[in-house]
């Protein structure tokens, strides 16, 4: 696809206004251009106040999640931010722990973070049991249920039932959006999951990255006053540190 670079600009904004979060490949594919044209073209529209730049792509200015990523488009944005707060949020773990994970990427890169270690884990996503199993199979759970392959997670009546008899030293979860005291997703039943886990947990962690801080999905599904930490990263900023202080811990990653 031939374009001026004026025309190239106009596509990726409409693109990014109207898909609300795009990744840098998808702009590739669309333009039939280089890696370093998009780079150069969305430092220009960042610069100009047209886009957010993201790892992995662009995030709009008016962005509202309105509609949820796909479990690979969440794999391809963040990537940096969120292996950062899987490393930190791994410190917290000790040997012997019985933990909950629960869906999303971050949480997969902790999965990561952890596999050979001499850790009990309980989950109800495809990914993180297949990371885990992997290395040591008798040291994970799987709670299935109705399969949702949005997010590579088990929901439902039969994973909650599982979830509810179980108790786990630490529960570990990500969401879509926190706006103040509400931590959100899009899915009821995902959120409801989570909940259960949530509540039968010592203690329970949010790690989430920059751009999720001040955003908010369809669903509340937990109150950021009964989390116990937020794990984050090096490059969200102070005045957001600052003011979610006032509910709760927040450990960040210290740029290197």
């Amino acid at each position: 696809m031939n374009m001026l670079k004026s025309e190239r600009l106009q596509y990726i904004c409409r693109l990014v206004n109207e898909k609300g979060i795009v990744t840098a490949a998808e702009i590739m594919n669309a333009l039939d251009v280089s890696d370093m044209t998009v780079r150069r073209d969305l430092d220009e529209l960042e610069k100009s106040e047209k886009l957010i730049r993201i790892h992995g792509g662009a995030q709009s200015i008016n962005y509202n999640i309105d509609y949820e990523l796909s479990h690979t488009e969440k794999s391809a944005v963040n990537t940096a931010e969120k292996k950062e707060i899987a490393k930190e949020a791994a410190k917290l773990i000790k040997d012997k722990d019985t933990i909950f994970l629960g869906p999303g990427t971050t949480i997969e890169l902790l999965a990561q973070e952890i596999a050979e270690r001499n850790v009990r884990i309980v989950t109800n996503s495809l990914p993180v049991f297949e990371i885990i199993s992997q290395h040591d199979p008798e040291h994970v759970i799987l709670a299935g249920g109705n399969y949702r392959n949005h997010t590579g997670c088990f929901v439902g009546p039969l994973c909650s039932e599982v979830i509810s008899r179980l108790k786990f030293s630490a529960a570990f979860i990500s969401c879509n959006g926190l706006a103040e005291t509400q931590i959100t997703t899009s899915s009821i039943e995902e959120g409801q999951v989570q909940e259960i886990a949530l509540n039968n947990a010592h203690k329970r962690y949010l790690l989430i990255d920059a751009h999720k801080f001040n955003r908010e999905d369809f669903y509340v599904y937990y109150k950021l006053y009964n989390m116990d930490e937020i794990i984050t990263d090096s490059s969200t900023k102070q005045d957001i540190i600052s003011h979610y202080n006032q509910y709760i811990k927040i450990t960040q990653k210290r740029k290197d």
